[in-house]
């Protein structure tokens, strides 16, 4: 039975938002829904991981940063540009990937563990050659150490920049060691412990990166892709931009985009406002 509260303006507002985000990250016709959340998860329910992982924005604004740095590297790129749909199917790519992330922080162990098997499964059959005849493979450690020191420091300062502004250096560094759980069971090495560590990391990567053609294109794909409505334009558009104003200034440098500064207040704003509005929304929900 519906009560008045169901059908206050701010509950239907709630539910409305809540509707049109879990929409764009589970594929509805194919039988998705939400993740549940489990007491018997690789990680506690109070523990920091969940804490950043938790809010739809910076996850959006993080993971979109991790993708254009991760493609930085000609080995990731060479992946995704020999191996994957994402030309096709770019929002079928980032709901695989936003799945997956939640699968490995809140879902129970057991498919917990049966999402990592599977990333490992098609791992095993991502390789190939570079343009310049070197050989590479997705499984490699190394390469995997990129792409998890990608994500982890774009999701973290996607959170403190919108989420936390007063984040501890120690809560930094334990959601450093705890995403490193996941990246570990991926076979990843090295993998850094501490922020400290992965800024370290990150650095010893910078001369093996490049911008081309192919990196400037997947780049361009990333950033145009359509709105999953006409409404949605707007807040799409300012989370990308947000998402480039995350990446560091060498970063930024690579794929020639910045946000010019007289919209930096504009994208800025946007996003905090967006992200208070989405944890009103989920605050009902978790």
């Amino acid at each position: 039975m519906t009560s008045p509260t169901d059908l206050a303006p701010t509950a239907l507002l709630r539910r409305l938002l809540v509707s049109q985000v879990q929409a764009v990250f589970h594929d509805r016709a194919r039988g998705q829904s939400p993740v549940v959340r489990s007491d018997n998860a690789l990680f506690a329910r109070d523990s920091v991981i969940w804490r950043v992982h938790g809010d739809v924005t910076t996850m959006m604004i993080g993971g979109v940063a991790a993708l254009l740095l991760q493609m930085l590297h000609p080995a990731a790129l060479a992946g995704v540009w020999d191996h994957s749909t994402f030309r096709n199917d770019m929002p079928g790519r980032l709901r695989r990937t936003a799945r997956f992330i939640a699968m490995t922080t809140y879902a129970d162990r057991a498919l917990a563990d049966a999402a990592i098997d599977k990333v490992k499964a098609v791992h095993a059959h991502v390789q190939g050659t570079l343009p310049d005849g070197t050989p590479y493979r997705a499984s490699d450690p190394r390469l995997l150490a990129w792409v998890h020191v990608c994500e982890a420091l774009c999701f973290l300062d996607a959170w403190i920049a919108y989420g936390e502004p007063g984040m501890t250096r120690a809560d930094q560094d334990t959601y450093i060691r705890q995403a490193g759980l996941v990246a570990r069971r991926l076979d990843a090495d090295p993998v850094p412990e501490t922020r400290a560590e992965a800024e370290a990391l990150m650095a010893a990567f910078r001369p093996e990166l490049r911008a081309d053609q192919r990196t400037r294109e997947v780049a361009r794909m990333v950033l145009s892709q359509p709105a999953p409505s006409l409404a949605a334009a707007p807040a799409q558009h300012v989370l990308f931009q947000a998402a480039v104003d995350l990446m560091p200034p060498w970063a930024k440098a690579l794929h020639q985009r910045h946000v010019m500064l007289p919209a930096l207040p504009i994208v800025r704003g946007g996003a905090f406002a967006m992200a208070r509005t989405l944890q009103w929304a989920f605050s009902s929900v978790h």
